[in-house]
């Protein structure tokens, strides 16, 4: 749609969030799509980019094995943690990839009170995937162990999956998209119109409308929630 409507061809690369960042930061790319938010804040303020805005959210859940062997169903995301931790027994993969959703992970540990070096040194319950979300969701499956993932990864990858929800609240769940024009600033090159172009686009009411209803017929719901440039509560 936004090809045909501005006479131009995207061209699209799919990274996860630091990678996406580093684009940003070399200039390769006139905007980038992320979700770490602190990272993205941080993107801003040292110049790489003109504005954070946010254009659609949904959440992060910690999924495992239906007889969940570390008993962590419905407890918090940072409970669940110290479980997994304490108990050294259950596989945890983590992406180990410097993704949004690995950030997210290292921000649990750090709220559940742990050391991320120590967590990832802590013993081969802890397992480094360093690929994408479905890749790892694949292998925790395989593994029959648990893991961190965005809720639409899952849903995708869910018929494939032998994992279920074990932990769906929190705060510190919330997993918020947002779009940010790399700056003409830091980087002259920055086809800066055309990204803020893009940024309208993503966040004007017949697209918002698009992600709000994204995945509702295939899943029965939404895979994410429109927010149109404003910051979601959790």
């Amino acid at each position: 749609i936004f090809e045909e409507e501005y006479g131009v061809e995207l061209d699209i690369l799919y990274a996860g969030t630091g990678i996406a960042l580093e684009y940003g930061m070399r200039g390769d790319v006139d905007a980038i799509a992320v979700h770490s938010k602190a990272r993205e804040e941080q993107f801003v303020a040292e110049g790489y980019g003109v504005e954070r805005v946010p254009f659609a959210y949904n959440y992060f859940l910690i999924v495992g094995p239906a007889a969940d062997p570390a008993g962590i169903k419905d407890m918090s995301p940072e409970d669940a943690f110290r479980t997994l931790y304490e108990a050294g027994s259950s596989s945890f993969i983590s992406r180990g990839d410097d993704s949004g959703t690995h950030g997210k992970e290292k921000a649990i540990w750090a709220s559940a009170g742990y050391d991320y070096e120590a967590v990832r040194t802590a013993g081969q319950w802890y397992v480094e995937a360093g690929r994408g979300m479905g890749p790892t969701l694949l292998m925790a499956s395989e593994m029959q162990g648990y893991t961190l993932t965005d809720i639409g990864t899952f849903l995708s990858y869910k018929s494939e999956l032998e994992l279920v929800p074990l932990v769906e609240e929190g705060e510190i769940l919330l997993n918020v998209y947002s779009v940010i024009a790399v700056s003409p600033e830091s980087n002259p090159d920055t086809n800066i119109e055309m990204a803020n172009n893009l940024i309208a686009f993503l966040t004007s009411p017949r697209i918002q409308e698009l992600i709000g209803n994204y995945g509702v017929e295939q899943y029965g719901m939404p895979l994410f929630i429109p927010c149109a440039g404003a910051e979601p509560q959790s």
